[in-house]
């Protein structure tokens, strides 16, 4: 029953020819999460994933794909879009009724949540790499690796009486196989055609730095934020000198509104120790010109001279108003 969703991939990912070269390794992969609350009701949930870029979604309330880019659709027709809702569909209804039938015989008991992951990975100049692993409640479960399935060190004999069970289907292994070694890349090379223009974009980031709240006595949080960057991967460092720091803290990648990502760098330093530290950020956008920030200098120079500059302005400007009206003042008298 965990092969089906591999079968569905072969009708998502049609053959295409393709001949452009890829730059570093790139994955798609399908994703499905399955919530069964009790033998009555269960929830399916399906993603197709672009590396880390969401580009299809499945509405289980209705029954109906997402397609999240204009570009996500491929090469497929309309007629194929329909026929490919309506497979997944059916699918899930199968799955859910495929599943609940044994629940005793592989001793599940409710609530329990079925994850599948499967896909495919281009490496430029390298085999294709494919994968397929199937988790009960967030652990491992079987994988299929070399065309066998493996259970999973801790799936216990669950996972052997799933092996040996599709063991007696080497036939559709074979099929499996094939389509996430063959059909699967084809798939790739064709929606990142169709996309290119989204997916080889670049947005320089901005930069900043601040202070967080104070991690202890005596201590100061120096915080490094980036942002609005496009594509996501991004180098981050804390240094002193052209030494990396220790003990700097990257938080997670946000995505922004606008489709571009934000990155929060933190480094604890003891007081008076701060002197001499940057931040250097390093993306593709910059090429080889790195964003470097400097704690307390300039910035800490500029703003001081903002402090003194402007008041002064001001005071000179008012001393100059107030000798003009004196002076006018004067000339009338």
């Amino acid at each position: 029953m965990l092969l089906l969703p591999l079968l569905l991939l072969g009708v998502i990912l049609p053959g295409g020819d393709n001949e452009d070269v890829f730059q570093g390794p790139t994955s798609y992969h399908v994703m499905q999460i399955s919530t069964f609350v009790n033998s009555t009701w269960a929830q399916n949930q399906g993603s197709g994933w672009l590396d880390d870029l969401q580009i299809h979604g499945w509405e289980s309330d209705s029954g109906t794909a997402i397609f999240l880019k204009p570009w996500s659709k491929g090469n497929f027709s309309d007629d194929e879009v329909t026929e490919l809702v309506d497979l997944f569909r059916a699918y899930f209804i199968g799955f859910t009724r495929e599943v609940q039938d044994p629940v005793n015989e592989f001793q599940l008991e409710y609530p329990f949540v079925i994850q599948i992951i499967a896909g495919c990975e281009l490496h430029s100049g390298e085999a294709i790499e494919s994968s397929w692993r199937g988790a009960l409640g967030g652990l491992d479960f079987v994988s299929i690796q070399n065309h066998s399935c493996v259970p999973a060190p801790d799936s216990g004999s669950r996972g052997q009486k799933f092996c040996a069970l599709i063991s007696q289907y080497q036939g559709i292994s074979d099929i499996i196989e094939r389509l996430i070694s063959e059909t699967c890349p084809r798939y790739l090379l064709g929606v990142l055609d169709a996309g290119k223009a989204e997916l080889q974009r670049q947005v320089k980031p901005e930069a900043w730095l601040s202070s967080g709240p104070t991690p202890g006595p005596g201590h100061t949080l120096l915080v490094c934020h980036v942002s609005g960057f496009y594509p996501k991967p991004v180098r981050v460092m804390w240094m002193r000198g052209e030494q990396e720091e220790p003990g700097t803290r990257q938080g997670d990648v946000m995505p922004n509104a606008d489709s571009t990502w934000y990155l929060r760098v933190t480094l604890d330093v003891a007081a008076g120790e701060a002197a001499g530290l940057s931040c250097r950020v390093k993306h593709s956008s910059l090429g080889d010109q790195d964003i470097i920030l400097y704690w307390g200098h300039p910035t800490s120079i500029g703003l001081i001279l903002v402090a003194i500059i402007i008041p002064s302005l001001i005071l000179l400007i008012c001393l100059a108003l107030w000798f003009w009206r004196c002076w006018s003042y004067q000339n009338i008298l």
